[in-house]
């Protein structure tokens, strides 16, 4: 993904990141900030909330089964496998740390951040 100047995706997250704090860069892995929410009536990803991405799913928070299906979720819309997804912390809690390794995509509010066309 490249914008007029010829920036990569993580290049442009990288420099907006200064300015914002749900998410930041390791080389090619994007680290988020995540506020869980369970049991919601749908999947989705929602606002940036102060310096966590807000990301609902539908699954009950019963035995990490709501964690387990946020990263199923999170893999399909970052366009890698559940495999590249690590939970670093909050398994069990609503406020997450996870790493996705080499994104291939990016969902709209991340997009809104690259502000590519």
């Amino acid at each position: 993904m490249k914008n007029p100047k010829n920036k990569s995706a993580p290049e442009i997250l990288a420099e907006k990141g200064e300015k914002t704090s749900f998410y930041s860069w390791e080389g090619e892995t994007l680290i988020l900030k995540i506020l869980g929410k369970p049991s919601a009536r749908k999947d989705a990803i929602g606002k940036v909330q102060g310096k966590q991405l807000k990301v609902s799913v539908t699954a009950a928070p019963v035995a990490g089964k709501a964690t387990d299906h946020m990263v199923r979720f999170l893999a399909e819309a970052f366009g890698v496998s559940a495999t590249d997804i690590e939970v670093v912390s909050g398994r069990m809690n609503v406020n997450k740390q996870l790493r996705i390794r080499s994104p291939k995509k990016y969902p709209s509010v991340m997009e809104d951040y690259l502000k590519l066309s």
